[in-house]
């Protein structure tokens, strides 16, 4: 990435918001272009300047984290959504990340795990908090959407799940070369099949096609 990642903040409560600000002014590289109260804030403010990542809560007056991320993923692709919020229910994680979060975390994280989100989301990848893994894991399908993992296999070969399930778990393309042994090229080109076979345009859309069709790491 060329510059500063640029991040927007936004959360209800001015204590957290301008707590955060005040700690993602101290990460190198990184600069924040703006703090927001609410969720029409945030579109106002994106629409004016967008950032390339916004640190999101979840419940917020006005309009919330959920739909405020469906309105960024469908005007904004370009810009990405982590939520950082003190609910990693069950509902909040699938709600969030269905309606295009690439990261969640709680707000017990620590300003590694906040530093690591960002850089992630802002190069399209996903990182989430080992509580919210564990949820997703344990339940990401909902009873009106049940998971076809058959189908998902019969579209993809046993390599291209493989590298699914790793960037459903946050690797880059050199980490994942480096677990499978392959170069970086190949990685890239497995996910280029991936992309195309099971109709998605990033990672952020792949990380949720893993999770619907119960294909994330073990």
């Amino acid at each position: 990435m060329d510059g500063p990642l640029r991040v927007l903040v936004a959360d209800d409560q001015t204590a957290v918001r301008e707590g955060l600000v005040t700690l993602l002014e101290t990460f190198p590289g990184t600069t924040v272009v703006g703090a927001a109260a609410n969720g029409d804030a945030v579109l106002e403010m994106v629409a004016a300047d967008p950032p390339d990542v916004v640190l999101m809560d979840l419940r917020m007056p006005v309009r919330d984290g959920v739909s405020t991320t469906a309105r960024l993923r469908d005007e904004y692709p370009a810009v990405k959504v982590v939520v950082l919020t003190t609910y990693a229910d069950d509902s909040s994680v699938r709600d969030a990340l269905r309606a295009g979060a690439l990261g969640f975390l709680t707000k017990d994280a620590g300003r590694a795990d906040i530093a690591r989100a960002l850089a992630a989301a802002a190069s399209g990848q996903s990182v989430m908090d080992a509580e919210v893994q564990r949820r997703l894991l344990a339940g990401m399908d909902s009873p009106e959407e049940p998971p076809a993992r058959t189908a998902a296999h019969e579209v993809l070969s046993g390599r291209e799940v493989e590298v699914l399930r790793l960037v459903a778990g946050g690797l880059s393309n050199r980490e994942i070369a480096g677990r499978l042994f392959i170069g970086e090229a190949t990685v890239k080109s497995h996910i280029n099949r991936i992309f195309a076979k099971i109709g998605v345009r990033d990672r952020a859309q792949a990380v949720r096609y893993a999770f619907r069709h119960g294909l994330t790491s073990e």
